[in-house]
């Protein structure tokens, strides 16, 4: 009796789609991060290597663009432009962590007339274009008095206008069990007390989703505060770039560069400290459908 023909091995066979995925990513990757790379290289190199050089490495290394970039610019040091971002990332932050997990709570938890038709009309406003509200919106802060001020980037923060982030945590309330909240009014709690007590500590993960995000979209945000801010001295960082290309006729790009990779910075080093926060509340925020 003959033995059996053994069945051809498939390991060189994953082996090889295996290296063939990595260096299809790595490959990505690369292209990926070029722009980054070229940023933090240009901005040690000579002013008249920037845009002449094709070369990622500089013949020289300078840091004139980085103390051109700390002396400030139209008389704001700047140090004002950091502060300035601070000041709208982080009030950014607690608006939109704290209005949208009331509203979260309120639709999750909460049975009240027309509940249902109210957080269908809150979903739609993902849909609308930001440009489209752009002119309603101006022309109520213009008339308001508000304009060149940091009410119109903070105040819609502060009422739960980011449907995204209610959304996100109306899933995750969703699936906390009923009978947490069922326990605590039988000891006499208000919806109050089960909110800050029992849901808030629990909304842990999508709280600090929520957080990392704002904090990352207002920090680089351009258009809102082109809009509404007038006044150097009230300018982030993406306006303060800005002006060093339109101040002068002579544009200045090692001072941009040089400021630009300061602003990177703490997007980076915030990024890389809650990564792992940001993986675990995506995870587990319940956005499956």
């Amino acid at each position: 009796m003959t033995p059996p023909t053994p069945a051809p091995t498939t390991a060189p066979r994953a082996r090889s789609r295996s290296l063939a995925w990595h260096a299809g990513a790595v490959a990505l990757l690369l292209v990926l991060l070029y722009p980054v790379v070229w940023v933090f290289t240009a901005a040690v190199k000579p002013p008249d290597e920037i845009l002449s050089s094709f070369s990622l490495l500089p013949s020289e290394v300078t840091w004139s663009g980085f103390t051109t970039a700390l002396d400030g610019i139209a008389e704001v040091p700047a140090w004002r432009f950091f502060g300035n971002s601070l000041v709208l990332a982080l009030g950014s932050v607690l608006g939109n962590v704290l209005s949208c997990s009331i509203a979260a709570y309120a639709f999750a938890r909460l049975r009240f007339r027309g509940r249902g038709p109210m957080f269908a009309v809150m979903i739609g406003t993902i849909l609308l274009p930001t440009h489209l509200l752009l002119i309603p919106q101006y022309t109520m802060f213009q008339q308001a008095g508000l304009v060149d001020t940091y009410v119109p980037l903070l105040l819609g923060k502060f009422l739960a206008t980011d449907a995204f982030f209610v959304f996100l945590m109306v899933q995750f309330v969703r699936n906390l069990p009923r009978s947490l909240d069922e326990a605590a009014l039988i000891d006499g709690c208000g919806h109050f007390r089960i909110f800050g007590h029992i849901v808030l500590p629990l909304l842990r993960p999508a709280l600090i989703t929520t957080a990392i995000f704002t904090f990352i979209w207002s920090w680089n945000d351009f258009f809102a505060p082109l809009i509404y801010l007038q006044s150097p001295e009230k300018y982030p960082l993406p306006l303060a770039l800005r002006l060093f290309v339109d101040s002068t006729s002579s544009q200045d790009y090692g001072a941009m560069l040089g400021m630009s990779v300061l602003s990177l910075l703490p997007v980076i080093i915030f990024f890389v400290a809650f990564q792992r926060l940001l993986i675990e509340g995506a995870a587990t925020s319940g956005v499956k459908g």
